[in-house]
């Protein structure tokens, strides 16, 4: 079964993406979850074993999002990301997965010593 988006609602202050889905399910996104998930080439590369780790997306912002077609989002996120079609499919599969992907992304993440915050550089002591 191929569940369709019923209804989509994106809290802004709280950069959260809410899609109630044709199957009663209901599926919340965190902007970072997305930002960190992104189903562009940039994020998974062009094949298994090809998929750059994403750090610092703590705070990233979903600034605009906008319809592809009646298929997918696009979403464009405040540090320039934007080359994501998140098609039905695909956002259905991380909502339904969730806790497992934000698992595996954290266990990555510490394996690679990279943590979820935005390393800063304070450019006057330099």
């Amino acid at each position: 079964m191929d569940a369709k988006p019923v209804s989509i609602d994106f809290n802004r202050e709280k950069q959260i993406l809410t899609i109630v889905w044709s199957d009663e399910s209901t599926f919340e996104y965190s902007s970072e979850f997305l930002r960190v998930y992104s189903p562009s080439a940039e994020v998974r590369g062009h094949g298994q074993g090809q998929e750059t780790l994403q750090v610092g997306k703590k705070d990233v912002s979903i600034k605009d999002l906008k319809p592809a077609g009646r298929y997918a989002l696009k979403i464009v996120f405040d540090d320039g990301h934007d080359s994501g079609i998140y098609d039905w499919k695909y956002l259905y599969r991380i909502g339904e997965k969730q806790d497992f992907y934000w698992q595996d992304y954290l266990r990555r993440l510490e394996e690679a010593g990279a943590k979820r915050e935005a390393t800063f550089i304070n450019i006057t002591q330099l």
